[in-house]
């Protein structure tokens, strides 16, 4: 099974790359199934109901999100209406929407699409360490193939939950800090495992965003208006090859895919 998960989607240049990049790697790669981090889609902040329908017209199966998900009202009503939207799976029980689902698509076996988001130097949710475990052996139950986007900014927090939960899903892969690692890797139990996506939307800038005003508030500390950025567009994220049968993933590379 061919999955490609799409790092963090950067505003319009973001969803452009997606709609023009998408339909060229599904027939390039075989891919049975696409999901990408959507929470910066609407204006480089938050994601709208018309920026979430580009994302899915353009090809991609699920949208994950993280803690931009509020930035934007209209994310109401993707979590009360959209069975292919996810929101971390840590917020307090009774939270609108699903931090999870199971996917069936024609041919392929079922596939689990788990979100999750960090504490450390963010906004304190539940423990995902404990919210994943749990959820997990209930995902088991259904299918062994099960993916994890993981939202956070400690590269430690990261790694610690995709070894815990190592031989027991398929892939752990990061998302939040806009900068593609270069750790990719499949842990002993079968696990793939990258630290963090990068990010989808234009390069020459301080993580999407226009570079002279971030460069104004670091040196002035006054309020800024940080604007998408334009040139140099990349689709980033990474393909991941699982075995149906055991959900073990058996390659993980990373992509960078230009926008030409």
């Amino acid at each position: 099974m061919n999955v490609l998960f799409i790092g963090d989607i950067v505003g319009e240049p973001g969803r452009r790359a997606v709609k023009e990049l998408v339909p060229k790697l599904r027939r390039e790669h075989d891919l049975d199934i696409v999901i990408a981090n959507g929470e910066n889609s609407a204006g480089g902040s938050g994601i709208t109901v018309t920026t979430a329908r580009e994302i899915f017209d353009a090809g991609v199966d699920v949208i994950t999100t993280g803690d931009h998900l509020f930035d934007q009202k209209e994310v109401m009503t993707l979590l009360q209406n959209e069975p292919r939207f996810l929101r971390p799976l840590n917020y307090p029980s009774g939270t609108v929407g699903q931090g999870s689902a199971v996917f069936r698509f024609e041919k392929l076996p079922p596939i689990a699409v788990m979100n999750l988001q960090g504490r450390s130097f963010m906004q304190a949710l539940e423990n995902p360490f404990t919210v994943a475990r749990a959820e997990v052996q209930r995902l088991r139950k259904q299918t062994p193939i099960i993916f994890i986007d993981m939202h956070a900014e400690a590269t430690s927090e990261k790694i610690a939950i995709a070894r815990m939960l190592d031989g027991q899903v398929s892939a752990v892969v990061g998302t939040h800090t806009h900068v593609q690692t270069a750790d990719e890797q499949i842990f002993p139990g079968g696990t793939a495992f990258l630290c963090d996506a990068g990010f989808t939307g234009p390069h020459e800038s301080v993580l999407g965003r226009q570079i002279e005003p971030i460069i104004q508030r670091f040196l002035t500390n006054m309020p800024q208006k940080f604007g998408v950025a334009s040139e140099r567009i990349l689709l980033q994220g990474a393909l991941i090859d699982i075995d149906p049968n055991t959900g073990r993933a058996v390659s993980i590379k990373r992509i960078s895919e230009p926008l030409k």
